[in-house]
C-alpha cells in the first residue's frame, strides 16, 4: 500500500507509514503522488517565430493618437497573446503584444480628452488668427494710403491711377511710373487672408487728368488719378480668414463693415 503523503510502499496490513509515520487508515481511496497525472510538459526547444500580430499591435500602438488605429492595436494585441499561449513556446512576441495593448488602451483613454481640448482650442485659434489677419489688413491699408499720399506729394502728379504705380520697377531705381512704395503682395492684391483693391477717383468735373509740367519734370510719363482714391480690404473667406472688411481713402480714415464691403459711409475704426 502506498502512502498518499510521501509515496512510500508499505504492507497492506500496516497502520502507519514506515517512512513518514502517517496513519495509513483512510488512504486506501487516495491516489499516490503523481498517480492520475501525465508526465510534466517539456519546454519547447525547436525553432521559434515572432507573432506578426504582436508586431502589428506594437506598430499600431505607436500611432495610438489616431482612434481607429488605437482600437486595432488592442484587437491585434489580444489575438497575438491568444496565439502565443496556444503555441506553447513556438511563437514569441508577448512583450510587443503587451506594449501594443498598453498603448492602444492609452489612446482610447486620452483621445476623448484630446477631442475636448481641440473643441475648445480650435475656435480660439481661429479667432486669434482672424484678429491677427484683421490687424495686418489695417496695417496694410495704412501703408497703401500713406504710399498714395506720398506719391502725390513727391511727384505732384495726383494720386496713382493704378496700384501698379506704387510697386517696384522691374529694374533700376524707383520712379514716377513705379514708385516702389509698397511690396509685391499688396501690388498683387492679396496678403494675410485679405484681398486688397485700389480704386482711383476721377476728377469731380469729369475732365480727364492732365500731366502737369512739375510731374513731367520729375520723370512722370502718365497723369495720376487727380482727386483721390479708395482702397478696400476684404477677407478671402469671411468668418475664416477675417470677419470685418476695411476701407481707407485719401483722408486717411480707416472704416469697417462686419457684414459686407466697407464704404466711405461706414463707421470709422476706433
Amino acid at each position: 500500500m502506498f502512502c498518499a503523503l510521501c509515496g512510500a510502499n508499505n504492507s497492506n496490513d500496516g497502520r502507519f507509514c514506515s517512512k513518514c509515520g502517517a496513519a495509513l487508515q483512510g488512504q486506501k481511496d487516495m491516489l499516490p503522488p503523481g498517480a492520475g497525472y501525465g508526465a510534466p510538459a517539456q519546454p519547447y526547444t525547436g525553432p521559434t517565430e515572432i507573432s506578426g500580430k504582436a508586431i502589428g499591435s506594437l506598430l499600431c500602438g505607436l500611432l495610438f493618437f489616431i482612434f481607429p488605429i488605437a482600437l486595432l492595436a488592442i484587437v491585434l494585441g489580444h489575438l497575438s497573446l491568444a496565439d502565443i499561449r496556444k503555441a506553447a513556446g513556438r511563437i514569441t512576441g508577448r512583450g510587443m503584444a503587451i506594449t501594443g495593448l498598453a498603448l492602444g488602451y492609452t489612446g482610447v483613454a486620452i483621445i476623448p480628452v484630446m477631442l475636448i481640448v481641440a473643441a475648445i482650442a480650435i475656435p480660439n485659434l481661429l479667432r486669434a488668427r482672424m484678429a491677427a489677419n484683421e490687424s495686418s489688413a489695417v496695417g496694410s491699408l495704412r501703408v497703401m494710403g500713406s504710399a498714395a499720399t506720398m506719391y502725390n506729394d513727391t511727384y505732384a502728379n495726383g494720386f496713382p491711377a493704378s496700384v501698379y504705380v506704387l510697386g517696384m520697377p522691374a529694374s533700376g531705381r524707383p520712379n514716377c511710373d513705379h514708385a516702389g512704395l509698397i511690396d509685391r503682395n499688396l501690388v498683387a492684391g492679396q496678403k494675410t487672408g485679405y484681398f486688397f483693391t485700389y480704386t482711383p477717383q476721377a476728377p469731380a468735373d469729369d475732365q480727364p487728368p492732365v500731366l502737369s509740367p512739375q510731374a513731367a519734370a520729375k520723370g512722370c510719363t502718365a497723369p495720376g488719378a487727380a482727386d483721390g482714391f479708395v482702397v478696400n480690404a476684404d477677407p478671402v473667406t469671411r468668418g475664416s480668414t477675417g470677419r470685418r472688411s476695411f476701407l481707407v481713402d485719401q483722408t486717411g480714415v480707416i472704416r469697417y463693415e462686419t457684414n459686407g464691403p466697407a464704404t466711405v459711409h461706414s463707421p470709422p475704426l476706433r
